[in-house]
This record gives structure tokens, C-alpha cells and sequence, in this order.
């Protein structure tokens, strides 16, 4: 997430655009929606809804917290948009200040799951959405985001629980999405084009993080 939490992007100008559909302008032919934006909106066609669950979640180890619909867009995914990336940041805060921030709709912004210090797992956007989290539309649309609870300056809030928790978590959503288990996949948000961000930071230990994912990779469900 980083020190701001700010990870609006163009995610948002689907919503304003969206407003065009069905008005006038588009009766008038004077705006054209790209096929891939049009796509993310068939949950706005009048009797279309996808059957969800309250409450269901996607990692059978998470426990449910819904974000405010404000800080992610309804999909399809992987249908209508290809998951390919996970994204890791760190929270620059509590685990407790990371949901309720991912609650308030103000804040524009939230990652499908948040890891804390002591391993528990909580998602708050299905997979099958788009999060807002990376700062970045195109990898908004193609990624899982997971917090996790700690500073990037303090190497000690990067436990051994988290570590574990979190490549069991990885390690899930690689093998339902066939996502390869490496670092062109498996990335920081710092690495994000176009972001400000620096987290996970120079702490985390990326070795034995894709070490563990392997191996939570290999073991029997």
C-alpha cells in the first residue's frame, strides 16, 4: 500500500464514463467505449447479476470483511479479464487501520487480502473483482493484491507466521489460476509501473518467500 495509501488509478474513470451508457450521448453515437471497459459493465444490464454468497470467500484459511464497494469494480474474472499477477504490499499500519480504511469509501482503494503478524488471513474483495490497489488500471485488472500488516523499515513486523500464511494464500491463488511461481508473477507494489510506492520494501525477504509458495505449492489441500 505505502505511506500515503493512494492507490486511485483509472479504475475510477470507468465509473464516470459509465454513466454515458444508455444516455442520450450514446444514442447520439458521440461516446465510444473501448470493448475491454464495456465488458467490465455487463453487471450494469438490467437482469443480469452473477449469483454471489454473503460472506463466501475464496481462501477456505480467510475470514470475510467486506470492503466498501467504493474502493473495488465488480467483474467476471478470470473470464473477463485474465488474472496473471499477485501483488504484494505492506499496510505502513496496523492490521486493524487496514480494514477499517478498506471499509471507508473515501479512501478509494483496497487489496482482495490483508496478512497479519501473527499469520491471520482476512479478504475483503472476492478474486473475481477488480481491487483497487495497484495504482495501475491494467494491473488492477490482472492481479490478486494482498496487504500485509507492518512497516517497510522495520524488517522484525515481517514474522514467520505471515511468511507462512501468506504463501499458503499465494500458493492457492497461483495453482486455481495457473499463475508461474516466480518473480515476473509474483511482485511488489514498487515494482507497479507508474506508482510512488516502495513497499514490501528492502526487508522482505523474497527468497524464502517464493521458497515457502513452493513448497505450500507441493503440499496435499
Amino acid at each position: 500500500m505505502g505511506a500515503r495509501w493512494a492507490s486511485r488509478d483509472g479504475d475510477r474513470r470507468i465509473g464516470r464514463r459509465a454513466l454515458l451508457v444508455g444516455g442520450a450521448a450514446v444514442a447520439a453515437g458521440t461516446a465510444v467505449l473501448a470493448r475491454d471497459e464495456l465488458s467490465g459493465l455487463w453487471w450494469r444490464a438490467p437482469g443480469v447479476a452473477k449469483p454471489r454468497k454473503e460472506g463466501e470467500v475464496d481462501y477456505a484459511g480467510a475470514r470475510w470483511v467486506a470492503a466498501s464497494d467504493s474502493n473495488w469494480r465488480r467483474a467476471d474474472r478470470p473470464d473477463d479479464y485474465g488474472i496473471d499477477m499477485v501483488i504484494v504490499h505492506v499496510t505502513q499500519g496496523s492490521f486493524a487501520g487496514a480494514v477499517r480504511a478498506f471499509q471507508n469509501p473515501a479512501h478509494q482503494a483496497a487489496t482482495h487480502y490483508i496478512v497479519g503478524r501473527d499469520g491471520r488471513v482476512t479478504q475483503m474483495i472476492r478474486e473475481l473483482d477488480v481491487a483497487y490497489h495497484a495504482g495501475n488500471r491494467s494491473y488492477n485488472e490482472r492481479s490478486i493484491g494482498i496487504e500485509h500488516e507492518g512497516f517497510v523499515d522495520r524488517p522484525e513486523d515481517f514474522t514467520d507466521a505471515m511468511y507462512a500464511a501468506s504463501a499458503r494464500l499465494t500458493a492457492g491463488i497461483c495453482a486455481r489460476y495457473d499463475i508461474p511461481v516466480d518473480r515476473e508473477h509474483i511482485i511488489g507494489h514498487v515494482e507497479v509501473p507508474g506508482t510512488d510506492h516502495t513497499d514490501p520494501g528492502p526487508h522482505w525477504d523474497w527468497d524464502r518467500y517464493l521458497r515457502l509458495v513452493r513448497r505450500a505449492a507441493t503440499k496435499p489441500a
